[in-house]
């Protein structure tokens, strides 16, 4: 079911989850020695739902009712805790290699913020920095249950883990539902750090030093890659969302040195003035879009040591190595070269 499908009854968009999701939460009822078909079946979900392709979604109200299944079957009222343990990046197809891929957790984190709907559309991430903390912050759109917010900031703190390091913790989380009646150790066993449960939102507090520091498993290459697709999916779940529809075509357009608002424009079956009101509605332009997007790229191209820089100015539209250097210039403090260098993790 994609994102644009209506309800017959109010009109109001469907918000829906990837179905590589429910594979963790079948993994995780078999862990608990329950069949998964007879739950799922209870729940109303057919097993064509459960892979992972993004196209194939799973509405966030079927999810919830599922969970409660689970929560009643298993007797575990910490079951989304459960679940974040058998969340694997394959789950999220795109967004999870690129966040594997990733160079640092602050580069998971913006990737998180940014491709996020490609998981779930039921809400959004936000990135909120201040002085020495970096924080995750969720907006919710609809509603959701306490076990999807638990499998969420779980799955988040176990791959960073993962990423990082074994000892790596958060500061603090905090959670939008209430504290189950058996208390909250399971929680602070996951978590390891303080946790706050009937928060306004849910909440996850890092330390911008662990943020910052290289990852072993970096791979700019392969990140992009799945950056440019995570984009091109989203732009086909949500017919609507001409911001990630125009950054498909930027991205698309500029290798070959003619990507303009017109040409855009046209691709996407509108006139330039459409294109540009649509954009303002959502507080952007084309040339913001154009200036974002080719910043993006630039650093992940930089990284990407088999790219040459003159490879990477035509790579990006740019007509020659000097105007690109200014704008690298411009977007990150330092040349080209001297960022490629400066990104280069240590021998050894």
């Amino acid at each position: 079911m994609q994102a644009t499908d209506h309800s017959k009854s109010d009109h109001r968009p469907v918000r829906t989850t990837i179905g590589g999701y429910g594979l963790a939460i079948a993994k995780a009822l078999e862990h608990n020695g329950v069949d998964s078909t007879r739950i799922f079946q209870a729940a109303g979900i057919p097993p064509s739902m459960l892979k992972n392709d993004p196209l194939c979604r799973l509405p966030v109200d079927t999810l919830t009712r599922l969970y409660k299944v689970c929560v009643d079957v298993t007797h575990n009222p910490y079951f989304g805790l459960t679940v974040s343990k058998f969340i694997q990046v394959s789950n999220l197809h795109a967004l999870g290699y690129a966040l594997a891929a990733s160079s640092s957790l602050m580069a998971f984190c913006q990737r998180l913020e940014r491709f996020f709907r490609l998981a779930s559309q039921a809400c959004e991430i936000e990135i909120i920095e201040s002085g020495q903390e970096v924080s995750l912050r969720t907006r919710m759109f609809v509603s959701v249950c306490a076990e999807t917010e638990d499998a969420f900031l779980g799955f988040v703190v176990l791959a960073m883990r993962q990423l990082y390091k074994p000892e790596f913790n958060p500061v603090r989380v905090e959670l939008s539902h209430s504290m189950p009646r058996d208390g909250g150790k399971p929680y602070e066993a996951v978590f390891r750090a303080p946790v706050k449960f009937a928060q306004p939102a849910p909440l996850l507090v890092l330390s911008r030093n662990d943020l910052q520091q290289p990852l072993a498993g970096a791979c700019a290459e392969l990140a992009q890659l799945n950056d440019n697709l995570a984009t091109n999916y989203i732009a086909r779940l949500d017919k609507s969302d001409v911001v990630s529809a125009v950054r498909q075509k930027i991205i698309e357009y500029l290798p070959n040195g003619d990507c303009t608002r017109d040409k855009v424009a046209s691709a996407m079956c509108m006139s330039p003035t459409t294109l540009q009101f649509k954009l303002s509605q959502c507080d952007t332009s084309f040339h913001d879009l154009m200036d974002s997007t080719r910043r993006q790229l630039a650093c992940s191209y930089v990284q990407q040591s088999a790219l040459s820089i003159t490879e990477i100015t035509f790579l990006l539209g740019f007509s020659d190595t000097s105007n690109f250097t200014r704008a690298f210039k411009r977007w990150e403090g330092a040349s080209p070269t001297d960022y490629r260098r400066q990104a280069r993790p240590p021998a050894g």
